[in-house]
């Protein structure tokens, strides 16, 4: 938190849309008491005046674009090179004296085309620090997995997951050893550089986990056997099993996916209905909602959560932040059935119904008042 005589933090990312990018931007947004985010396009870089308008306006310019893949690695160089002059010409045309802060990667030391591209953007950034006088973080990241990357771009992960999920057989090509970090804790540490202005130009930023390609997978394949095939909820025995299953199930397209319909055994007595098998742990909760209301308008951006419609009628409304697409199921207690929330995805249920609403939740964690990951934003935005 900020002393009262202290401005926020005005941030720009460049890449603001990617797959870190957006991430750090959300967090940014939920996190308004420190931070002011500085929204970026990409065409700001084909049209000096902006950029130099928006390189301004920044404290801290957290430079993220690049191209990871191309089929010229030439034309992959040179447009990550140019990338960096350009940035560095407006920063010096407006005099900014913004603290940069630089994406580059563990493969700065392979000879291939984009580890060259971040060496030397680095470098470049590093002579126009010192020639300056002005602060410079020079970020090498391992390894970057979470929900969102693009397959066949952003990581092994990614691409396997994408593939399970769309009844696709992966391939292990190489089954080398990987440095990763999750997107969650690599955005954290960017923002305590950003608090910290720490200045400097070679920065191997930690790695949270070290798997081979064919322990990802092993993994991966047991979350689709038990949560695809079976519909039951993995048991999940680290943080790097809750990172994984919150990217594999990023991937499956839940439009087509949920709602999913139980099994309603009815005799004299009544009805039954086994809502949720876990072979993890977990929190299960009971609400009764009157008809007309809603609840939630809130995303998380960890928790695994459930919602289980058993009895009247139901609206669930979702949408991913940072977008404007709204997802919307009508679930009935007369066929009960449920949807996951995604995290990133702002929620709500309605009850559409003209008797009470009864429903089930369950979450992966038990509630913690002083952690409770919920950050509310309107699932229907206003005009």
């Amino acid at each position: 938190m900020l002393k009262d005589d202290q401005k926020k933090i005005c941030v720009g990312i460049t890449g603001q849309a990617g797959f870190i990018g957006s991430i750090l931007f959300n967090t940014i947004n939920h996190e308004k008491s420190i931070f002011q985010a500085i929204p970026f396009e990409d065409n700001y870089f084909q049209d000096p005046v902006r950029l130099q308008e928006w390189v301004f306006k920044c404290d801290t310019i957290v430079h993220l674009a690049a191209l990871n893949r191309h089929d010229n690695p030439e034309f992959l160089f040179e447009t990550n090179v140019q990338l960096v002059k350009l940035l560095i010409s407006a920063i010096e045309k407006t005099k900014s004296k913004a603290h940069i802060i630089f994406s580059s990667s563990s493969q700065e030391e392979r000879d291939n085309a984009y580890g060259r591209s971040k060496k030397e953007g680095r470098s470049l950034f590093e002579q126009w620090s010192r020639k300056s006088n002005t602060c410079f973080t020079g970020m090498v990241i391992p390894n970057v997995f979470g929900p969102f990357g693009l397959p066949y771009y952003n990581s092994v992960v990614a691409t396997f997951s994408h593939q399970l999920t769309h009844n696709e057989q992966p391939k292990i090509d190489t089954d080398s050893n990987l440095k990763l970090i999750y997107s969650g804790d690599l955005v954290e540490e960017i923002l305590k550089i950003i608090k910290e202005r720490r200045n400097i130009p070679y920065y191997f930023v930690p790695y949270s986990y070290e798997k081979t390609v064919s322990e990802i997978l092993e993994i991966l394949l047991r979350f689709k056997s038990d949560y695809l095939n079976k519909s039951v909820f993995p048991k999940l025995e680290s943080y790097f099993e809750i990172d994984l299953f919150n990217t594999f199930r990023s991937y499956i397209d839940i439009s087509s996916h949920f709602p999913r319909k139980f099994i309603k055994l009815t005799d004299n007595r009544g009805s039954f209905v086994e809502t949720l098998r876990l072979l993890g742990g977990g929190q299960v909760s009971f609400s009764s909602t009157n008809p007309g209301i809603t609840r939630g308008n809130h995303y998380h951006t960890r928790k695994i959560e459930r919602f289980a419609v058993i009895k009247g009628r139901a609206r669930i409304e979702l949408r991913r932040i940072g977008t404007s697409d709204v997802i919307t199921f009508i679930l009935s207690g007369d066929e009960p059935g449920y949807v996951d929330i995604p995290i990133w995805y702002t929620h709500n249920l309605t009850n559409i119904g003209t008797d009470d609403l009864f429903t089930i939740f369950w979450v992966n964690e038990f509630f913690d008042e002083k952690n409770p990951d919920t950050y509310f934003e309107n699932v229907i935005i206003s005009n």
